[in-house]
């Protein structure tokens, strides 16, 4: 049995012509604005839930066993509250919901109108937040918050995948992930100073702060391009050409224009989409839709950034001293993207996803050794030396790093690229629904997790790290340098899903297509 394909440079397959213009570089920068929304919030949400003014104010039981409980010692679990944990989870559920209307909207309106739409609603969810004045407030502000990202997590990668140059398509789809990082780095810096406020109302800025972003994100798609790939699938086939000679920079672009063409034929001519998945044939990339972001939930990463400054505070850190190591964890994640987006294109996807997923189990470990040496299970440290508490602090900024390279990237990117048009909009809805509902079960649950498994948190995770990179290694093909709309034939030629996809759903059978063990 042969090990997970891997594709070398797409010879054999079709080469269409075009160049990295300068007006699909921006246009993908600004669409892939719709990433600081959504790493804005995580960010954010972990900060203005370790300040005392806003937990005294919305959750005075957790206020109380954190800063008046002075008999309580355990660590683990002083943060543990349901109310808290919904007041975070909550926008997930809501994007859940809303990523599978968005599946319509960006079909039948196109992308750039569901861009449009997300950020208009996270935007009126931050403002709700900023005003709140009790706890229904607020987790009603987190639906509209989770409303607007469920719509831009739909939308957003499926814009970048199909301007793109299929050469750069890697690169440029990360601009998203790379955007996300940006946001939770920017909601830690303003976590920290905000924190400092005297009268104990900075919580306020913090979330009302989340207009910032979502104003940028507005404004900038207003005056994006649609995809020609969305302009033919609506009909507009005299635009869609000219919008393809514009974004290629070439002045022929028939063979891509025609395939196009083509493919949205084929998807016209499929009633329901939805029902369209459950058919033989896209077996592979259902499979991908809803393992990755399954994977990519349960690698731990979410947990660190939603709870960073919490779960700093619980190794022994002081409430700014927490809030500045989730601001250094966050920077860690922004920088080691920018080494995705250098790489994606030149190394490929699968070796990206092998290598960070053994850096964050290697980590994982160290992490679950240091904290059970020091915590035990009573969860009291006592005096916590301060190279230990850097040390650990050094290990999270290694995982996350292993993270930002590799799954966080990747689990938007390979997704939005495997699918074939006519289920492209339904497969990408299945995709954020997963991510949502995992993130969701991970921070519903997080803290009570802490509070029972205690270190063993951490094992976890690391138990999960360890089936993903089995996974895939043996069942994800390479799919570096492959035109989007060709990436049938990558399933044609692997030695397993070869099973499920019949030779007249290869385009490409003149290929050839070397398959070698990664």
């Amino acid at each position: 049995m042969v090990g997970g394909g891997g594709i070398g440079s797409g010879e054999g397959g079709k080469e269409y012509p075009g160049k990295l213009t300068a007006k699909v570089f921006v246009a993908c920068v600004v669409a892939g604005c719709g990433g600081l929304i959504f790493g804005y919030d995580i960010g954010i949400s972990g900060g203005v839930t370790s300040m005392p003014s806003f937990l005294k104010q919305f959750f005075p039981s957790v206020y109380k066993k954190e800063e008046l409980d002075v008999g309580s010692t355990n660590q683990y679990c002083k943060f543990n509250s349901e109310t808290l944990t919904m007041f975070t989870s909550s926008l997930y559920l809501a994007a859940l919901a809303a990523s599978l209307v968005a599946s319509h909207i960006t079909k039948l309106c196109g992308r750039r109108m569901s861009m449009i739409l997300g950020g208009s609603l996270f935007c009126l969810g931050a403002v709700l937040n900023a005003a709140a004045n009790n706890v229904l407030m607020l987790i009603l502000g987190r639906i509209f918050l989770g409303i607007g990202i469920g719509f831009t997590n739909q939308s957003v990668p499926i814009y970048l995948s199909e301007l793109a140059p299929y050469k750069y398509r890697g690169s440029l789809n990360m601009i998203f992930q790379f955007t996300i990082t940006i946001g939770i780095l920017f909601a830690n810096l303003l976590n920290y100073f905000f924190a400092k406020i005297e009268g104990g109302w900075g919580w306020r800025l913090s979330l009302g702060f989340a207009v910032v972003p979502a104003l940028i994100f507005i404004i900038g798609s207003f005056f994006l391009p649609e995809t020609p790939n969305s302009l033919i699938q609506r009909g507009r086939l005299e635009e869609a050409k000219e919008r393809l000679l514009a974004v290629r920079g070439i002045p022929n672009v028939d063979e891509e224009f025609n395939d196009l063409v083509a493919a949205s034929d084929a998807s016209a001519k499929i009633k329901d989409p939805w029902w369209n998945l459950m058919k033989r044939k896209y077996r592979p990339q259902v499979t991908f839709a809803i393992l990755i972001p399954f994977f990519q939930q349960l690698t731990g990463m979410n947990v660190i950034m939603f709870y960073a400054p919490v779960l700093f505070k619980t190794i022994g850190f002081g409430n700014n001293a927490s809030l500045m190591s989730a601001v250094i964890s966050g920077l860690v994640n922004c920088l080691s993207t920018l080494v995705s987006i250098a790489t994606v294109d030149r190394v490929g996807r699968r070796k990206l996803f092998l290598e960070g997923g053994a850096q964050m189990f290697i980590c994982q470990i160290v992490i679950t050794i240091a904290i059970a040496l020091k915590f035990g299970t009573s969860g009291n440290p006592g005096v916590l030396p301060k190279g230990y508490a850097i040390s650990l602090v050094v290990f999270i900024c290694i995982y996350v790093a292993g993270f930002a390279w590799s799954w966080g990237p990747l689990g938007w990117l390979v997704p939005s690229e495997i699918f074939p048009l006519e289920i492209r909009s339904a497969a990408q809805s299945i995709n954020v629904s997963v991510n949502m509902i995992f993130t969701f079960f991970i921070a519903q649950i997080f803290l009570q997790m802490l509070c029972s498994f205690k270190y063993g948190l951490f094992i976890f995770f690391a138990c999960f790290v360890v089936v993903m990179n089995v996974f895939i290694y043996f069942f994800l093909p390479e799919t570096k340098g492959i035109p989007i709309e060709e990436m049938a034939r990558i399933w044609r030629q692997h030695w397993y899903w070869k099973r499920f996809v019949p030779a007249e759903d290869d385009p490409t059978t003149k290929g050839n297509i070397e398959m070698r063990k990664a």
